[in-house]
Protein backbone atom coordinates (compact mmCIF):
# COMPACT_ATOMS: atom_id res chain seq x y z
CA UNK A 1 0.00 0.00 0.00
CA UNK A 2 1.13 3.11 -1.06
CA UNK A 3 1.60 5.76 1.59
CA UNK A 4 -0.03 8.57 1.60
CA UNK A 5 1.87 11.86 -0.06
CA UNK A 6 2.02 14.15 3.05
CA UNK A 7 3.70 11.48 4.98
CA UNK A 8 6.17 9.87 2.41
CA UNK A 9 8.89 12.97 3.67
CA UNK A 10 9.08 10.76 7.55
CA UNK A 11 9.55 7.14 5.69
CA UNK A 12 13.14 7.67 4.80
CA UNK A 13 16.17 6.26 5.98
CA UNK A 14 17.53 9.79 6.96
CA UNK A 15 14.28 9.84 9.31
CA UNK A 16 15.10 6.61 10.83
CA UNK A 17 18.68 8.01 11.58
CA UNK A 18 17.38 11.70 13.52
CA UNK A 19 15.00 8.96 15.61
CA UNK A 20 18.46 7.44 17.06
CA UNK A 21 20.15 10.77 17.07
CA UNK A 22 17.07 12.78 18.70
CA UNK A 23 16.10 9.65 21.83
CA UNK A 24 20.61 9.91 22.03
CA UNK A 25 20.28 13.59 22.77
CA UNK A 26 17.37 14.00 24.61
CA UNK A 27 18.18 11.10 27.29
CA UNK A 28 20.87 13.31 29.41
CA UNK A 29 19.00 16.68 29.04
CA UNK A 30 16.24 15.14 30.29
CA UNK A 31 17.26 13.24 33.39
CA UNK A 32 18.78 16.54 34.55
CA UNK A 33 15.11 18.56 34.46
CA UNK A 34 12.64 16.01 34.84
CA UNK A 35 14.55 12.69 37.47
CA UNK A 36 17.46 15.12 38.87
CA UNK A 37 15.13 17.47 41.04
CA UNK A 38 12.65 14.88 41.81
CA UNK A 39 15.88 13.07 43.15
CA UNK A 40 17.03 15.76 45.34
CA UNK A 41 13.99 16.65 46.52
CA UNK A 42 13.18 13.24 47.84
CA UNK A 43 17.00 13.27 49.29
CA UNK A 44 16.25 16.46 51.28
CA UNK A 45 17.12 19.53 49.37
CA UNK A 46 15.09 22.50 49.38
CA UNK A 47 13.75 24.25 46.30
CA UNK A 48 16.50 26.88 46.24
CA UNK A 49 19.57 24.42 46.50
CA UNK A 50 17.50 22.56 43.79
CA UNK A 51 17.50 25.19 41.25
CA UNK A 52 21.15 25.86 41.79
CA UNK A 53 21.69 22.48 40.27
CA UNK A 54 20.42 24.23 36.57
CA UNK A 55 23.77 25.91 37.37
CA UNK A 56 24.98 21.84 36.40
CA UNK A 57 24.02 22.46 32.82
CA UNK A 58 26.07 25.36 32.05
CA UNK A 59 28.19 23.33 29.40
CA UNK A 60 25.07 23.23 27.51
CA UNK A 61 25.99 26.95 26.87
CA UNK A 62 29.51 27.34 26.67
CA UNK A 63 29.48 24.38 24.21
CA UNK A 64 30.23 26.71 21.15
CA UNK A 65 33.93 27.20 22.85
CA UNK A 66 35.02 23.52 22.18
CA UNK A 67 33.20 23.16 19.20
CA UNK A 68 36.10 23.86 17.03
CA UNK A 69 37.26 20.94 18.64
CA UNK A 70 35.02 18.71 16.91
CA UNK A 71 35.55 20.62 13.75
CA UNK A 72 39.34 19.87 13.26
CA UNK A 73 39.60 16.67 14.86
CA UNK A 74 38.66 13.34 13.98
CA UNK A 75 38.24 10.48 16.06
CA UNK A 76 38.83 7.08 14.66
CA UNK A 77 35.20 6.35 13.37
CA UNK A 78 34.95 9.60 11.93
CA UNK A 79 34.59 13.44 12.73
CA UNK A 80 31.16 13.09 13.57
CA UNK A 81 30.27 9.28 14.25
CA UNK A 82 33.65 9.06 16.74
CA UNK A 83 32.74 12.16 18.71
CA UNK A 84 28.47 10.51 19.31
CA UNK A 85 29.95 7.06 19.85
CA UNK A 86 32.87 8.38 22.45
CA UNK A 87 30.53 10.81 24.31
CA UNK A 88 27.60 8.08 24.99
CA UNK A 89 30.28 5.59 26.41
CA UNK A 90 31.10 8.59 28.97
CA UNK A 91 27.03 8.92 29.26
CA UNK A 92 26.42 5.72 29.80
CA UNK A 93 28.93 5.07 32.84
CA UNK A 94 28.11 9.21 34.11
CA UNK A 95 24.31 8.06 34.53
CA UNK A 96 24.80 4.76 36.30
CA UNK A 97 27.22 6.41 38.60
CA UNK A 98 24.96 8.88 39.51
CA UNK A 99 22.72 6.70 42.04
CA UNK A 100 25.57 5.52 44.36
CA UNK A 101 25.91 8.69 45.95
CA UNK A 102 23.49 10.79 48.50
CA UNK A 103 21.90 14.16 47.17
CA UNK A 104 21.98 15.33 50.81
CA UNK A 105 25.29 14.13 52.26
CA UNK A 106 27.34 14.23 49.30
CA UNK A 107 25.58 16.90 47.17
CA UNK A 108 28.96 18.75 45.97
CA UNK A 109 29.48 15.37 44.45
CA UNK A 110 26.58 14.88 42.89
CA UNK A 111 26.42 18.61 41.42
CA UNK A 112 29.98 17.25 39.72
CA UNK A 113 28.99 14.56 38.74
CA UNK A 114 26.16 16.48 37.11
CA UNK A 115 28.49 19.12 35.62
CA UNK A 116 30.48 16.04 34.26
CA UNK A 117 27.16 14.55 32.74
CA UNK A 118 25.83 18.11 31.15
CA UNK A 119 29.57 18.54 29.49
CA UNK A 120 29.62 14.71 27.95
CA UNK A 121 25.87 15.10 26.75
CA UNK A 122 26.54 18.87 24.92
CA UNK A 123 29.67 17.66 23.13
CA UNK A 124 27.41 14.69 22.01
CA UNK A 125 25.28 17.29 20.89
CA UNK A 126 27.43 19.32 19.28
CA UNK A 127 28.25 16.13 17.23
CA UNK A 128 24.49 14.83 16.79
CA UNK A 129 23.10 18.46 15.48
CA UNK A 130 26.09 18.54 12.77
CA UNK A 131 25.66 15.10 11.68
CA UNK A 132 21.66 15.71 11.14
CA UNK A 133 22.45 19.07 9.47
CA UNK A 134 25.20 17.97 7.23
CA UNK A 135 22.86 14.58 5.97
CA UNK A 136 19.85 16.43 5.64
CA UNK A 137 19.06 18.50 2.46
CA UNK A 138 17.01 21.57 2.64
CA UNK A 139 14.33 20.88 1.75
CA UNK A 140 14.06 18.04 4.67
CA UNK A 141 15.38 20.20 7.30
CA UNK A 142 11.76 20.82 8.79
CA UNK A 143 11.07 16.53 8.69
CA UNK A 144 13.98 15.89 9.68
CA UNK A 145 14.25 18.02 12.57
CA UNK A 146 10.81 17.67 13.62
CA UNK A 147 11.41 13.37 13.93
CA UNK A 148 14.53 14.14 15.54
CA UNK A 149 12.81 16.75 17.99
CA UNK A 150 10.14 14.00 18.83
CA UNK A 151 12.78 11.82 19.50
CA UNK A 152 14.12 13.75 21.49
CA UNK A 153 10.96 14.21 23.60
CA UNK A 154 9.81 10.63 23.33
CA UNK A 155 13.33 10.09 25.42
CA UNK A 156 11.59 12.13 27.71
CA UNK A 157 9.80 9.09 28.40
CA UNK A 158 12.48 7.11 30.62
CA UNK A 159 13.69 9.58 33.53
CA UNK A 160 10.56 11.42 33.28
CA UNK A 161 7.81 8.31 33.56
CA UNK A 162 9.73 5.02 33.77
CA UNK A 163 12.45 6.14 36.40
CA UNK A 164 10.15 7.71 38.41
CA UNK A 165 7.45 4.93 38.36
CA UNK A 166 10.53 2.42 39.12
CA UNK A 167 12.12 4.60 42.27
CA UNK A 168 8.54 3.68 43.70
CA UNK A 169 9.55 -0.14 44.45
CA UNK A 170 13.56 -0.01 43.51
CA UNK A 171 16.85 2.03 45.02
CA UNK A 172 17.94 4.62 43.27
CA UNK A 173 20.84 3.11 42.40
CA UNK A 174 19.01 0.49 39.98
CA UNK A 175 17.00 3.13 38.84
CA UNK A 176 19.88 5.53 37.21
CA UNK A 177 21.72 1.71 35.59
CA UNK A 178 18.32 0.70 34.21
CA UNK A 179 17.89 4.70 33.26
CA UNK A 180 22.01 4.50 31.84
CA UNK A 181 20.67 1.39 29.67
CA UNK A 182 18.75 3.61 26.91
CA UNK A 183 21.64 5.49 26.10
CA UNK A 184 22.89 1.95 24.77
CA UNK A 185 20.57 2.67 21.03
CA UNK A 186 22.13 5.48 19.76
CA UNK A 187 25.52 3.86 20.62
CA UNK A 188 24.46 1.53 17.81
CA UNK A 189 23.64 4.17 15.74
CA UNK A 190 26.98 5.30 15.58
CA UNK A 191 28.58 2.17 14.95
CA UNK A 192 26.31 1.65 11.98
CA UNK A 193 25.40 4.68 10.05
CA UNK A 194 28.59 6.20 7.75
CA UNK A 195 30.00 9.01 7.89
CA UNK A 196 28.39 12.18 5.54
CA UNK A 197 30.94 13.39 3.00
CA UNK A 198 31.00 17.52 3.35
CA UNK A 199 32.80 20.39 3.06
CA UNK A 200 36.61 19.99 3.92
CA UNK A 201 37.13 20.63 7.53
CA UNK A 202 39.23 23.29 8.68
CA UNK A 203 42.90 22.82 8.07
CA UNK A 204 44.15 24.16 11.70
CA UNK A 205 42.56 24.40 15.21
CA UNK A 206 42.84 28.39 14.62
CA UNK A 207 41.07 28.36 11.72
CA UNK A 208 38.65 26.29 13.10
CA UNK A 209 37.97 28.52 15.73
CA UNK A 210 37.84 32.03 13.71
CA UNK A 211 36.77 31.21 10.08
CA UNK A 212 32.74 30.32 12.01
CA UNK A 213 32.48 33.38 13.44
CA UNK A 214 34.15 35.36 10.33
CA UNK A 215 31.98 33.69 7.75
CA UNK A 216 28.67 34.63 9.93
CA UNK A 217 28.92 38.17 10.75
CA UNK A 218 29.85 38.86 6.98
CA UNK A 219 27.31 36.70 5.42
CA UNK A 220 24.45 38.77 7.70
CA UNK A 221 26.68 42.26 8.58
CA UNK A 222 27.05 43.46 12.40
CA UNK A 223 23.16 44.56 12.82
CA UNK A 224 21.74 41.74 11.28
CA UNK A 225 24.14 39.42 13.10
CA UNK A 226 22.77 41.00 16.54
CA UNK A 227 19.45 40.82 16.00
CA UNK A 228 19.91 37.43 14.84
CA UNK A 229 21.57 36.11 17.88
CA UNK A 230 19.20 38.30 20.10
CA UNK A 231 16.50 36.26 18.60
CA UNK A 232 18.06 33.18 19.99
CA UNK A 233 18.13 34.19 23.23
CA UNK A 234 14.83 35.48 23.49
CA UNK A 235 12.95 33.36 21.47
CA UNK A 236 11.92 30.18 23.71
CA UNK A 237 13.12 32.09 27.13
CA UNK A 238 9.46 32.62 28.43
CA UNK A 239 8.63 28.90 28.39
CA UNK A 240 11.67 27.33 29.19
CA UNK A 241 11.68 29.69 32.31
CA UNK A 242 7.85 28.61 33.07
CA UNK A 243 9.47 24.80 32.38
CA UNK A 244 12.23 25.03 34.74
CA UNK A 245 10.71 23.60 37.84
CA UNK A 246 7.68 21.96 36.90
CA UNK A 247 8.31 18.59 38.44
CA UNK A 248 8.38 20.52 41.74
CA UNK A 249 5.53 22.62 40.53
CA UNK A 250 3.29 19.69 40.15
CA UNK A 251 4.54 18.50 44.03
CA UNK A 252 3.73 21.39 45.54
CA UNK A 253 0.48 21.68 43.86
CA UNK A 254 -0.37 18.43 45.88
CA UNK A 255 0.26 15.84 43.08
CA UNK A 256 2.21 12.50 43.68
CA UNK A 257 5.16 10.89 41.84
CA UNK A 258 2.49 7.98 40.13
CA UNK A 259 0.62 11.49 39.05
CA UNK A 260 3.97 13.19 37.98
CA UNK A 261 4.61 9.60 36.14
CA UNK A 262 1.70 8.97 34.70
CA UNK A 263 -0.26 12.52 34.05
CA UNK A 264 1.70 15.86 33.53
CA UNK A 265 4.48 13.62 31.71
CA UNK A 266 2.53 11.87 29.43
CA UNK A 267 0.35 15.28 29.16
CA UNK A 268 3.30 16.89 28.44
CA UNK A 269 5.16 14.15 26.06
CA UNK A 270 1.87 13.32 23.56
CA UNK A 271 0.61 16.94 22.24
CA UNK A 272 4.71 18.16 22.16
CA UNK A 273 5.00 15.15 19.68
CA UNK A 274 1.73 16.06 18.00
CA UNK A 275 2.90 19.57 18.24
CA UNK A 276 6.34 18.51 16.44
CA UNK A 277 5.34 16.41 13.96
CA UNK A 278 2.16 18.49 12.56
CA UNK A 279 4.75 21.22 12.78
CA UNK A 280 7.22 19.96 10.68
CA UNK A 281 5.01 18.67 7.71
CA UNK A 282 3.25 21.84 8.07
CA UNK A 283 6.41 24.03 7.59
CA UNK A 284 7.09 22.54 4.43
CA UNK A 285 3.96 24.72 3.00
CA UNK A 286 4.56 27.91 5.65
CA UNK A 287 7.90 28.16 5.16
CA UNK A 288 10.41 28.44 8.57
CA UNK A 289 9.28 32.41 8.89
CA UNK A 290 5.41 32.18 9.04
CA UNK A 291 6.10 29.19 11.18
CA UNK A 292 8.00 30.91 13.66
CA UNK A 293 5.00 33.96 13.55
CA UNK A 294 2.29 31.23 14.38
CA UNK A 295 4.05 28.73 16.60
CA UNK A 296 5.87 31.41 18.36
CA UNK A 297 2.12 32.53 19.22
CA UNK A 298 0.82 29.76 20.30
CA UNK A 299 3.29 29.23 22.65
CA UNK A 300 3.58 32.27 23.95
CA UNK A 301 -0.20 32.05 25.02
CA UNK A 302 -0.37 28.48 26.62
CA UNK A 303 1.95 29.58 29.55
CA UNK A 304 -1.19 31.48 31.17
CA UNK A 305 -2.53 27.78 31.92
CA UNK A 306 0.39 27.14 34.07
CA UNK A 307 -0.31 30.62 36.12
CA UNK A 308 -4.45 29.10 35.96
CA UNK A 309 -3.59 25.73 37.70
CA UNK A 310 -1.35 27.59 39.91
CA UNK A 311 -4.74 29.88 41.08
CA UNK A 312 -6.48 26.78 41.14
CA UNK A 313 -4.29 25.11 43.98
CA UNK A 314 -2.52 23.77 45.85
CA UNK A 315 -4.35 20.71 46.25
CA UNK A 316 -4.72 19.03 49.25
CA UNK A 317 -2.30 16.06 49.08
CA UNK A 318 -3.48 12.44 49.25
CA UNK A 319 -6.56 13.54 48.06
CA UNK A 320 -6.14 15.03 44.60
CA UNK A 321 -9.60 14.48 42.81
CA UNK A 322 -10.10 13.36 39.20
CA UNK A 323 -10.98 17.04 37.89
CA UNK A 324 -7.67 18.05 39.65
CA UNK A 325 -5.70 15.87 37.46
CA UNK A 326 -7.87 16.48 34.22
CA UNK A 327 -6.79 20.14 35.08
CA UNK A 328 -3.29 19.12 35.53
CA UNK A 329 -3.25 17.25 31.95
CA UNK A 330 -5.08 19.80 29.91
CA UNK A 331 -2.63 22.82 31.31
CA UNK A 332 0.14 21.04 30.26
CA UNK A 333 -0.87 19.45 27.20
CA UNK A 334 -1.46 23.19 26.07
CA UNK A 335 1.41 23.70 27.04
CA UNK A 336 3.74 21.21 25.06
CA UNK A 337 1.71 21.78 22.36
CA UNK A 338 3.43 24.87 22.07
CA UNK A 339 6.42 24.17 22.96
CA UNK A 340 6.51 21.38 20.15
CA UNK A 341 5.68 23.67 17.38
CA UNK A 342 7.44 26.14 18.44
CA UNK A 343 10.61 24.30 18.96
CA UNK A 344 10.46 22.25 15.95
CA UNK A 345 10.65 25.72 13.89
CA UNK A 346 13.31 27.41 15.68
CA UNK A 347 15.63 24.56 15.32
CA UNK A 348 14.81 24.26 12.00
CA UNK A 349 15.52 27.99 11.74
CA UNK A 350 18.76 27.72 13.43
CA UNK A 351 19.93 24.51 11.23
CA UNK A 352 19.26 27.18 7.84
CA UNK A 353 21.33 29.45 9.19
CA UNK A 354 24.48 26.97 9.82
CA UNK A 355 27.30 27.24 7.05
CA UNK A 356 28.29 23.51 5.77
CA UNK A 357 32.29 24.04 6.31
CA UNK A 358 31.69 25.05 10.24
CA UNK A 359 28.45 22.94 11.07
CA UNK A 360 29.42 22.01 14.72
CA UNK A 361 30.60 25.19 15.46
CA UNK A 362 28.12 27.57 14.10
CA UNK A 363 25.32 25.22 15.67
CA UNK A 364 27.17 24.97 18.86
CA UNK A 365 27.09 28.56 18.84
CA UNK A 366 23.56 29.33 18.36
CA UNK A 367 21.70 26.50 20.32
CA UNK A 368 24.08 27.66 23.54
CA UNK A 369 22.58 31.22 22.86
CA UNK A 370 19.65 29.57 23.06
CA UNK A 371 20.22 27.69 26.43
CA UNK A 372 21.70 30.37 27.90
CA UNK A 373 18.70 31.96 29.10
CA UNK A 374 17.41 29.20 30.45
CA UNK A 375 19.92 28.32 32.16
CA UNK A 376 21.10 31.29 33.89
CA UNK A 377 17.62 32.50 34.54
CA UNK A 378 16.41 28.97 36.04
CA UNK A 379 18.96 29.33 38.61
CA UNK A 380 17.20 32.09 39.94
CA UNK A 381 13.54 30.32 39.46
CA UNK A 382 14.01 28.96 42.99
CA UNK A 383 14.11 32.33 44.26
CA UNK A 384 11.13 33.95 41.90
CA UNK A 385 8.93 31.52 43.09
CA UNK A 386 9.65 32.28 46.66
CA UNK A 387 9.19 36.38 46.07
CA UNK A 388 6.77 36.13 43.96
CA UNK A 389 4.62 32.85 44.25
CA UNK A 390 3.81 30.33 41.68
CA UNK A 391 1.01 32.69 39.54
CA UNK A 392 2.66 35.86 39.20
CA UNK A 393 6.02 33.56 38.48
CA UNK A 394 3.67 32.12 35.24
CA UNK A 395 2.59 35.94 34.65
CA UNK A 396 6.08 36.79 34.55
CA UNK A 397 7.06 33.69 32.27
CA UNK A 398 4.70 35.11 29.14
CA UNK A 399 5.93 38.62 29.15
CA UNK A 400 9.27 37.21 28.92
CA UNK A 401 7.59 35.37 25.59
CA UNK A 402 7.07 38.84 23.69
CA UNK A 403 10.30 40.59 22.86
CA UNK A 404 11.69 37.10 20.90
CA UNK A 405 8.14 37.39 19.24
CA UNK A 406 8.87 41.59 18.41
CA UNK A 407 12.32 40.59 17.38
CA UNK A 408 10.78 38.58 14.41
CA UNK A 409 9.95 41.39 12.71
CA UNK A 410 13.96 41.90 11.41
CA UNK A 411 14.94 38.44 11.68
CA UNK A 412 11.97 36.31 9.92
CA UNK A 413 9.78 38.59 8.21
CA UNK A 414 6.17 36.91 7.38
CA UNK A 415 6.85 38.21 3.42
CA UNK A 416 10.59 38.58 3.34
CA UNK A 417 11.90 40.70 0.69
CA UNK A 418 12.06 39.00 -2.97
CA UNK A 419 15.88 38.43 -3.19
CA UNK A 420 15.98 37.19 -0.30
CA UNK A 421 13.17 34.60 -0.28
CA UNK A 422 15.16 31.58 -1.86
CA UNK A 423 17.81 31.56 1.39
CA UNK A 424 15.07 32.50 3.81
CA UNK A 425 11.69 29.51 3.36
CA UNK A 426 11.37 26.40 2.49
CA UNK A 427 9.95 25.36 -0.60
Amino acid sequence: MTPPVWLRPLLTRKMLICVFTGFSSGLPLFLLLQLMPIWLKEGGLDKATIALFALAQMPFVWKFLWAPVLDHYVLPLGRRRGWMAAMQIGLFFSIGVMGFFDPFLHWQWVFALSCVLAFLAATQDIAIDAYRREILSEAELGPGNAVHINAYRLAGLVPGSLSLILAETMPWNQVFWMTACFMLPGLAMSLMVKEPVMATPPRTLEAAIVEPFREFIGRQGWKTALLFLGFLCLYKLGDSLATALSSVFYREMGFSKLDIGLVAKHAALWPAVLGGMVGGLWMVKLGINRALWLFGAVQLGTILGFAWLAWLGPFPEGGITLSNRLALALVISAEYLGVGLGTVAFTAFIARATHPAYTATQFALFTSLAAAPRTLLSASAGKLVLWMGWVNFFLLCTLLAVPGMLLLLKVAPWRPPPDKNSSSEIR
